[in-house]
């Protein structure tokens, strides 16, 4: 029941307290809101990061492909370049823990393949009687580790005098996984080093043009545009053409990685001129100049960090197109060449759509590709919703 409203020009009823005021004990905080409270930016930014499922997964599939990467040759079964002639375009094979109702250790079925006089091709069949069990931890092809010492020691290989083609082969009967394992070396690390050019330049290019404006960002917008304004494909394949056919392939490698910085810094440049000429205005960098700060110094230790969060975030959506590009020009024919290989070198020959119909297996290369490109972009928008912790 309401309590009755005061007569009219009566006092309004108020009560109070008579100990003495303790500003500690007005507003008493959770432990929760205590640490949500003393958090750094980056702690805030991790926790709101870990929220995003999709954004975590992806990040924990990128580390284990990265490792899988740093040791390559360990996780292939063969050596990229062995061929394995008695068995040409053979078709995947499938693993097995059940044989007639019995649970055993993984293994493969054996093949057999006849030669196809109508068609010249070779057709494959399972030998169910030939049980081939998978070896862990094994000793098989030998490599070069990084080319700093000798090894032979795989995570698994086949049975002695068996085969395992998870994946199949390719014409030269080359295993179709373990180049794809060798491949993700330089299809995964060429994001990272042209990702480091465009954001030296960016970072560079668009500080200068954010800090001092004038002439010098009015000229550094103008060439942005000019260089935005090109197609982008038909500058990749022209400056492609460009590199000497005599290179060697790590040459090309670092070419290759050259050309797609230079061209993919120009939003980087134009987002960190955006921050910096808002920033600039702050106190901080006032102080910061009247304390005899250079303007190098201002612009790396005062005004970068107030959005390197969002650097990072950038660099997630950069790294994808780094390895689009690649893949492009290797599929055409003008990126990396034989016998470096690469996601990008093994769909080339995948061209012939008549080769894709008989053999389609070649298409494999595409799965990682589509893989670590969306993992990358759901990566990316988990880390640009963290970068405002805040909201």
């Amino acid at each position: 029941m309401n309590a009755p409203l005061p007569a009219a020009g009566a006092p309004l009823p108020h009560t109070f307290r008579d100990e003495p005021f303790d500003p500690y004990s007005v507003e008493k905080m959770s432990e929760a809101q205590e640490r949500a409270y003393l958090a750094s930016q980056w702690t805030l930014m991790w926790w709101k990061f870990r929220r995003h499922r999709l954004a975590v997964i992806s990040a924990v599939l990128l580390i284990l492909l990265y490792i899988i990467v740093a040791f390559a040759e360990f996780f292939a079964p063969y050596n990229y370049q062995s061929r394995h002639t008695a068995f040409i375009r053979s078709p995947p094979q499938a693993i097995h823990i059940f044989h007639e109702g019995s649970l055993r250790a993984p293994f493969v079925y054996g093949e057999s393949f006849k030669l196809n006089i109508d068609t010249l091709r070779r057709e494959y069949t399972n030998d169910t009687s030939s049980i081939q069990t998978i070896r862990w931890f094994c000793h098989g092809d030998s490599y070069s580790f990084w080319g700093l010492f000798d090894g032979s020691l795989h995570l698994m290989c086949p049975a002695e005098g068996g085969s395992l083609y998870i994946a199949g082969t390719d014409r030269l009967g080359r295993d179709i996984l373990s180049r794809m394992i060798y491949g993700a070396r330089v299809s995964l690390t060429i994001g990272l080093i042209g990702v480091s050019i465009s954001f030296l330049l960016g970072i560079i290019i668009g500080g200068l043009a954010g800090y001092y404006g004038g002439t010098f960002d009015l000229l550094v917008q103008r060439a942005i545009e000019i260089v935005q304004s090109l197609p982008q494909i038909p500058l990749w394949l022209a400056l492609s053409a460009i590199l000497p056919a005599t290179w060697s392939p790590l040459l090309v490698y670092f070419g290759i990685t050259i050309i797609l910085g230079l061209l993919d810094w120009t939003g980087l440049a134009r987002a960190v001129r955006s921050k910096l000429l808002s920033l600039r205005e702050e106190d901080y960098v006032l102080a910061a100049q009247l304390a005899g700060a250079r303007p190098a110094r201002i612009i790396a230790l005062h005004l970068i960090p107030g959005f390197i969060s969002h650097l990072i975030a950038s660099a997630t959506v950069t790294i994808p197109r780094m390895i689009l590009g690649e893949t492009a020009l290797s599929f055409l024919g003008l990126g990396l060449r034989p016998p470096v290989t690469s996601w990008g070198v093994m769909l080339n020959e995948a061209q012939n759509i008549n080769v894709v119909a008989l053999y389609p297996w070649l298409l494999w290369p595409v799965v990682p590709v589509i893989i670590v490109i969306l993992a990358f972009n759901f990566m990316g928008d988990g880390m640009r919703d963290a970068a405002d912790p805040y909201h």
